[in-house]
């Protein structure tokens, strides 16, 4: 069994920064991703533009350049591989963590790759940076399991000239609504509030609610789904249910982390918010020796934390590992 000082649970950008910073203090450490390189930026959509500076993303003290005043995607992705080759970081893609056993100093992580081989290795910490992209938020209705129903949009050209419904009304919704609109698919948008939401992004709102103003894109507001099925998918409306022809629906309703996953391992979460109790220095858990690093610190509040923040817990808690060593 490889022997490790650190696990890293997670390879997006508060992984990577958590495995640069504990490498530059000499502490040995490998980084676990059940997909590849920042998987959660991979999926999302093709033409996905940052709303942020291409320097609130940079981590390692790499600079990141952009042809635009905002990256994109494709230049997050490129820029987040050059990180992992500078510096030579232990990264392995496609290698699930099952379970993290024993107890600090001495944990034994559980893992299966994609060939379905069993691991183990021993590490002494264990972070978790494992972001929350990968686990959508579900409808629960009747027909969400048909192959119709996606969770996630990449981009629109499958969609040409198919009846296509998405659920929502934040920026994912806005964004695959208009981009499916211009690419010949009839959209129905259908979402329980009122209208799209107060946040989404200033130059996609007035667009998305023009287009539905004008009957470009149907919407149904104050509306949920009740039931997919093959052909048509049921919608509940102020004015009673109706039945919609469709082809495809995207049920863009967010994501969460994996509250499972790190309560079954001894995390504790607030009942209410989800959020785990760490310390505030450290971002230590209640688990001794596990660290919570990015998004999972926030809970349900996903909106605290993005990468511009949480690129500087691998700093922090790098810098309480390398003392906590010292001590021992």
């Amino acid at each position: 069994m490889e022997q490790l000082d650190v696990v890293v649970v997670g390879a997006g950008p508060t992984g990577l920064a958590c495995g640069i910073e504990l490498q530059r203090r000499g502490i040995s450490t490998a980084i676990f991703d059940k997909g590849c390189v920042v998987n959660s930026l991979y999926n999302y959509p093709t033409n996905m533009v940052f709303f942020t500076t291409p320097e609130l993303l940079e981590i390692g003290d790499l600079p990141m350049t952009s042809l635009n005043e905002k990256p994109g995607r494709t230049e997050a992705l490129k820029y987040y591989r050059r990180v992992a080759d500078h510096y030579h970081l232990d990264v392995h893609q496609y290698e699930r963590v099952l379970g993290i056993d024993g107890a600090d100093g001495q944990f034994v992580v559980r893992t299966e790759t994609a060939t379905e081989d069993r691991l183990c290795y021993g590490a002494r910490k264990v972070i978790l940076a494992m972001g929350y992209y990968d686990i959508p938020n579900k409808l629960n209705v009747a027909g969400e399991h048909l192959g119709k129903v996606l969770h996630y949009y990449r981009e629109p050209h499958p969609y040409y000239n198919q009846d296509v419904i998405v659920v929502g009304g934040k920026n994912s919704a806005a964004i695959a609504a208009l981009e499916l609109h211009w690419t010949g698919a009839r959209v129905t948008l259908v979402h329980r509030e009122e209208g799209m939401h107060a946040n989404v992004k200033y130059w996609l709102k007035p667009n998305i609610e023009n287009r539905i103003k004008s009957g470009e894109i149907k919407a149904y507001f104050r509306s949920h789904i009740e039931e997919i099925r093959r052909r048509h998918v049921i919608v509940s409306t102020p004015d009673g249910e109706i039945t919609l022809k469709n082809d495809f629906v995207f049920a863009m309703i967010g994501y969460r982390p994996d509250f499972e996953f790190m309560s079954s391992h001894g995390i504790h979460l607030d009942p209410e918010t989800e959020r785990p109790r760490t310390n505030p220095q450290t971002l230590e858990s209640d688990r001794a020796g596990i660290y919570l690093a990015g998004v999972v610190v926030a809970g349900m509040h996903t909106n605290e934390i993005f990468i511009e923040n949480g690129r500087f817990h691998g700093k922090q808690i790098a810098a309480a590992i390398a003392e906590s060593f010292s001590r021992a």
